[in-house]
């Protein structure tokens, strides 16, 4: 693993400052860890490319389109908690804010430093191995915090809890938390328009999906998604609340657009394209279409 520390990578074994948010070294020995079924799904090291192509293309430009509407402050401190490659963490760094990444997988360290590396003008502040239920920062030094992952990998809700606490401890009086969570009837609508049902094993997993939102992928197949927890809106917004943050807004990512037959032709032509972000906007947050979308993304502040 090596960490980046503005602009220049170093070795673990060296000594690493973080001058923006001073470090805070804690025991971490008793967290829980992540789980062997999701280290091994994504040490298959997909999840470099996974945006670029089919529809997670359209939730990567609606989650840009969505952050970059509320984080408005210039060179912003931002921490990308489970970040993963890079993805978002690279992005905002180019944006020009400084970017601390944060992933419990070392092939997601050693792809987001390449990644940092291969944009020498804007690189990432940081990269380094963690957890989100125990974050090495400071408290209240990050103006902006983003939750990508953490909260669907998190399958109990005393774990999100604790996640999320984390993440208020670290923001600063009136920060911006970004989280996204999966909807619990993505599954079922893939079973509906993709030819799911077709397969028994599938239809199972999507019967507890619907029952308590944990999934479980007890097939062989690596396309159905590895241990996660799928949110109701309703749940999600009240998991926010509950730390004490205030809401500012939730929104369908994708929305129904990701259902689009013949999806990768409607996106790589750009009229096509801007029609259907068009209608995804104007119905971003109807409470009533909220759970169509695959993700969702919260937005909400930190109370001053």
């Amino acid at each position: 693993m090596v960490i980046a520390v503005s602009g220049r990578l170093k070795s673990k074994t060296q000594p690493v400052t973080f001058d923006a948010l001073g470090e805070r070294r804690r025991n971490i020995s008793g967290t829980p860890k992540l789980r062997a079924e999701i280290r091994k799904h994504y040490e298959r090291g997909f999840e470099q490319y996974r945006l670029l192509v089919s529809t997670n293309q359209l939730e990567y430009y609606r989650m840009k389109e969505l952050i970059s509407r509320h984080l408005t402050k210039n060179r912003a401190v931002v921490l990308d908690i489970g970040g993963g490659p890079g993805a978002y963490a690279c992005w905002l760094a180019r944006r020009g804010h400084i970017v601390h990444l944060v992933d419990p997988i070392p092939l997601h360290l050693e792809q987001a430093q390449r990644a940092s590396q291969a944009q020498p003008r804007s690189p990432l502040a940081s990269a380094s191995r963690g957890e989100a239920r125990h974050l090495e920062f400071e408290d209240r030094s990050a103006d902006a915090l983003l939750l990508m992952g953490p909260l669907y990998h998190l399958v109990d809700r005393r774990h999100r809890q604790q996640c999320l606490s984390e993440a208020s401890r670290t923001l600063k009086r009136g920060g911006l938390l970004f989280a996204s969570a999966m909807s619990r009837f993505y599954p079922s609508l893939l079973g509906f328009f993709r030819n799911g049902i077709r397969d028994k094993e599938f239809f199972e997993i999507i019967q507890r999906n619907l029952r308590d939102g944990q999934h479980r992928n007890t097939t062989r197949h690596g396309q159905y998604f590895t241990t996660a927890f799928l949110h109701h809106p309703e749940e999600l917004k009240n998991e926010i609340q509950a730390v004490g943050f205030k809401l500012e807004a939730l929104y369908a990512v994708e929305g129904p657009g990701w259902l689009a037959p013949n999806f990768e032709k409607l996106w790589a032509k750009r009229v096509l394209r801007e029609r259907l972000l068009t209608l995804l906007r104007a119905i971003e947050s109807e409470p009533t279409l909220l759970g169509h979308s695959v993700h969702f993304l919260v937005v909400a502040r930190k109370r001053t």
